[in-house]
């Protein structure tokens, strides 16, 4: 069975057969799933499916893209759904996005760091986004040495991939692996201990090949797999297995 530590079932893309899809991928060989929040609303939506489905898990928290959202009262209901919520297992997604620039980086940068704060908080892991703001985001990290969790959609170097890994956080690989142009992944998955690994598919984007361009579901991280084994040179099952006592120790799943 494979861990999807990281799908966005809740995005709109899923409207039309989410629940089709959702109560086959247990057949599919999916055995657990992460559903991380990326706004206020896609939190709520993660932590219904939560309690819906078995298999589901699930994050609160603003993505870099919803910065902006974030106040007292948005973090307030966080720690509410928390509490009330078991299933609910991390801080998450959140982060830093310089890429696009549509939030201000200081609005950006107040807004992790108060969610890193409520995950030292509530002694719960991160799901962090990173995007050509790798100097700040580890500055933010750096004030929170206790907050651990995934950099997820990982696609830095095999440096950056080891200097996170030696702080103790776990490094989530996409579809990416499978692109040919793939270089910096496949170095840094090859680069850093097996133990440290997660996989994931970021359903719906980031379609492995040979998907590539079509809508992602959870169902192909079986693809992420099989590079990661042809990567290391191990078996699929071996990988399977690695990666899934990854994802629970990293959500503290027992």
């Amino acid at each position: 069975m494979l861990f999807d530590t990281h799908a966005h079932m809740d995005d709109r893309a899923f409207d039309q057969d989410r629940e089709a899809l959702l109560d086959a991928l247990p057949q599919q060989g999916i055995g657990l799933l992460m559903n991380p929040g990326c706004s206020l609303a896609s939190s709520r939506q993660a932590d219904a499916l939560s309690r819906k489905y078995g298999y589901i898990y699930a994050a609160v928290g603003s993505h870099p893209d919803a910065a902006d959202e974030v106040n007292d009262d948005v973090l307030a209901e966080y720690e509410m759904l928390c509490k009330q919520n078991p299933k609910i297992r991390a801080i998450g997604e959140i982060g830093l996005d310089y890429h696009y620039e549509d939030i201000p980086r200081q609005v950006q940068q107040k807004a992790f760091a108060a969610q890193m704060a409520l995950a030292q908080k509530l002694s719960m892991p991160v799901i962090v986004h990173e995007r050509d703001a790798h100097g700040d985001g580890m500055a933010i990290l750096r004030e929170f040495p206790q907050v651990h969790g995934v950099f997820h959609c990982f696609s830095g170097s095999a440096e950056m991939a080891r200097q996170l890994t030696e702080m103790g956080w776990y490094i989530g690989f996409t579809g990416v692996l499978t692109f040919k142009n793939a270089r910096r992944a496949v170095e840094a998955a090859a680069a850093i201990p097996l133990e440290r690994i997660v996989i994931e598919t970021d359903s719906p984007y980031m379609s492995p090949e040979p998907f590539r361009g079509r809508r992602n579901d959870p169902s192909r991280v079986f693809r992420m797999a099989q590079q990661l084994a042809q990567i290391r040179g191990v078996s699929v099952e071996e990988i399977q297995r690695i990666t899934m006592e990854n994802g629970k120790r990293l959500y503290k799943i027992g």
